[in-house]
């Protein structure tokens, strides 16, 4: 995995100093940086680190002082952040995966594989799924019958791939991830009390014995191109319709998706974040971890929540959402300077109630 600085600026399209014939073999932080290591200081906070360590090149932040800092070559990062996606790009080993199919797979005779796949142990892939060109799998995931999965996949250990799931090209899945298992969707023979309670909001007749009545899934799940998933994310099938995730979205760790829901382009959903069923999800959305969306409602494109933020009722395109239930960003906070000041104001209420009232029948006035 060895770079010259010349060929990391240019894959990064940056601008760089020194000796750009130097060599680096890996990336580091500033003040753990050996001599091999490129240090990645794109702030000027972390400039400090450089002298403690032994880095003989870095990613800085433009305009910044490379010579002083010691350093005999130096690239510079206007932006730090997509400079690394790059970088991590360049310096990502991936995981060791044998070209070929390995002798302990299970392969239906009726399944396709594309060309240049690489197909680790203890994989099976079930009859008529269809596997694109230049696909990596880890050992020990299961694809079920008539899945279909686009080109260039990544699909880490232990996945599960569901039967008549469709997913795009450029796939990524980390370990452990489930797309497609059966919906959570039972029905009572009469209404239950949660379907009473939704009508009344709190109030509930008489409580009876209830049982409850699968409801199975017929529809799958389609994901998009780019789609990324996180270890264990857990996506349902649909009901009837598939379940839908846009394309360039991507699902954190412990993410559950719920059946039939939409999730739109671009989306980012952090962990342990929460939708369910029939949920629509517009374009662009970001929801910080565990942040949860009620079921059969919708949040409009670019909405963003911040973390643990519950969306009971549609959301607006565009809104900045925080709280439980949510509310505006700057609504919630005002809402929380308030609740600060509750004990203050609860003490000025109980002084001027001694000062005006008179005090009750066989109370002192001190009590």
């Amino acid at each position: 995995m060895a770079h010259t600085i010349r060929d990391i600026a240019a894959a990064l399209g940056a601008e760089a100093a020194g000796d750009l014939d130097l060599v680096v073999e890996c990336a580091a932080e500033p003040s753990m940086a050996g001599v091999e290591a490129l240090a990645l200081a794109m702030d000027p906070k972390y400039a400090p680190g450089i002298a403690q360590g032994r880095a003989r090149a870095a990613l800085l932040w433009p305009g910044a002082d490379w010579q002083g800092l010691g350093l005999k070559a130096a690239i510079f990062a206007p932006r730090g952040r997509l400079a690394m996606a790059g970088l991590s790009v360049l310096m990502d080993r991936g995981p060791d995966i044998a070209p070929g199919i390995h002798p302990m797979t299970v392969i239906d005779p009726e399944a396709v594989i594309g060309a240049g796949a690489a197909i680790g142990p203890f994989v099976t892939i079930g009859k008529g799924a269809v596997i694109g060109p230049r696909a990596r799998i880890a050992s020990h995931v299961s694809i079920a019958e008539g899945a279909r999965i686009g080109a260039d996949a990544l699909i880490l250990q232990g996945a599960r791939i569901g039967a008549r799931v469709t997913i795009g090209d450029r796939f990524i899945c980390q370990p452990g991830a489930v797309v497609g298992a059966d919906g959570f969707s039972f029905v009572t023979p009469e209404k239950s009390g949660v379907e009473e309670i939704r009508e009344t909001l709190g109030e509930r007749g008489e409580i009876r014995a209830q049982s409850w009545t699968r409801i199975h899934s017929l529809g799958a799940v389609t994901l998009g191109d780019d789609v990324e998933l996180g270890a264990n994310v857990c996506i349902d099938r649909g009901t009837i319709r598939d379940t839908v995730i846009g394309s360039g979205t991507k699902l954190d760790n412990l993410v559950h998706v719920g059946h039939n829901v939409q999730v739109g382009r671009d989306c980012l959903l952090c962990g342990q974040v929460g939708i369910a069923g029939s949920a629509r999800i517009g374009d662009r959305v970001v929801m910080g971890g565990q942040c949860g969306v009620n079921d059969n409602i919708f949040v409009g494109d670019d909405v963003i929540a911040g973390g643990a933020t519950k969306i009971f009722t549609n959301a607006p395109a565009g809104r900045v959402l925080l709280g439980y239930p949510a509310v505006k960003m700057e609504t919630h906070v005002e809402m929380q300077k308030a609740l600060r000041r509750l004990p203050r104001l609860a003490a000025r209420v109980a002084e001027m109630e001694r000062i005006v009232l008179p005090p009750r029948p066989g109370k002192s006035g001190d009590e």
